[in-house]
């Protein structure tokens, strides 16, 4: 095991993992706004999501390639990634096939992870797949991080926080059919010509929230008294995420996504999954987000 990566700038301080190139601390002027992976609620904190996002029917597809047998979010964050860049106030990891992989996704690739600090309070989190093979590569990516709420020395509580987002707009998000497959047979309510979604644990009864084509690809998490929290900025990615764990856990995640679960309705062909990426042989395919924090 590599030991955790800091990068800084100013007051702003990024702590990262090679096991998963998982970021594990985001901190300014000493206050950690990143869930701390308490086990009581959930051991993670920001995992990468690659080649997959969510759940495939029952963890498995065909592909032209042959088998797909992937668990939910797929196999980047299980592995230790490679410190190929360090600086200061940036890091950039990668990850590519093995005969392992391939024994569960039979592609060939590389997956450069980059984080870099590029304001007084703002990290970017950067994905950069190649592909390294002689045939298409079907894939997704995403982002995981969860965010503290309330933010730390904050006298507000988990109901006191909002989404806030560009513009009113009116929104349902598909719900969970069956074991993590998405459904728009059922949908939940998020907007009604508003603005802002203030937290509510009901809001989250169907577990995952899953929104698509949010005004100006921006959402601002944040207490309602004091303004703190974060925003996340994410264009060229559809979905954003949103995940508050289980019962009363202190934290809500939001998480960019190129693609999504399976839906109910689909086959279990990885090339047919609704807006799954094909990348040709010696492609690149680019994708950043931004966390600010505030």
């Amino acid at each position: 095991m590599s030991d955790i990566v800091t990068i800084a700038s100013g007051d702003l301080a990024a702590r990262i993992d090679p096991a998963g190139a998982q970021l594990t601390s985001l901190a300014y002027g000493g206050v950690e706004y990143l869930w701390q992976a308490d086990p009581r609620w959930w051991n993670r904190h920001a995992p990468v999501l690659f080649p997959i996002v969510g759940v495939l029917r029952n963890n498995e597809a065909t592909s032209a390639q042959g088998p797909v047998k992937l668990a939910r979010h797929g196999l980047a964050r299980n592995y230790e990634h490679r410190i190929v860049e360090q600086r200061d106030d940036t890091v950039t990891f990668e990850l590519t096939d093995t005969a392992e992989t391939r024994e569960v996704f039979p592609y060939a690739f590389k997956l450069n992870m980059s984080y870099t600090l590029t304001g007084p309070q703002t990290l970017k989190q950067a994905f950069r797949v190649e592909n390294t093979g002689d045939v298409d590569l079907p894939f997704s990516v995403g982002g995981h991080p969860a965010f503290n709420v309330p933010v730390p020395g904050c006298d507000e509580t988990w109901e006191d926080y909002e989404l806030v987002f560009a513009e009113p707009w009116t929104y349902d998000s598909p719900t969970i059919a069956g074991p993590g497959l998405l459904t728009y047979d059922v949908v939940n309510p998020i907007v009604r010509d508003a603005d802002r979604m203030p937290l509510t644990r009901e809001a989250f009864r169907f577990d995952t929230i899953m929104l698509e084509n949010v005004p100006g690809n921006t959402v601002t998490l944040r207490g309602r008294t004091s303004g703190h929290g974060v925003r996340v900025d994410f264009e060229g990615f559809p979905y954003l995420g949103v995940w508050a764990g289980e019962g009363d856990a202190p934290f809500v995640a939001l998480e960019p996504w190129t693609g999504h679960a399976t839906l109910d309705t689909e086959d279990d062909v990885l090339e047919h999954k609704r807006n799954i990426t094909i990348l040709a042989p010696g492609e690149v395919f680019e994708r950043a987000f931004t966390v600010t924090v505030l």
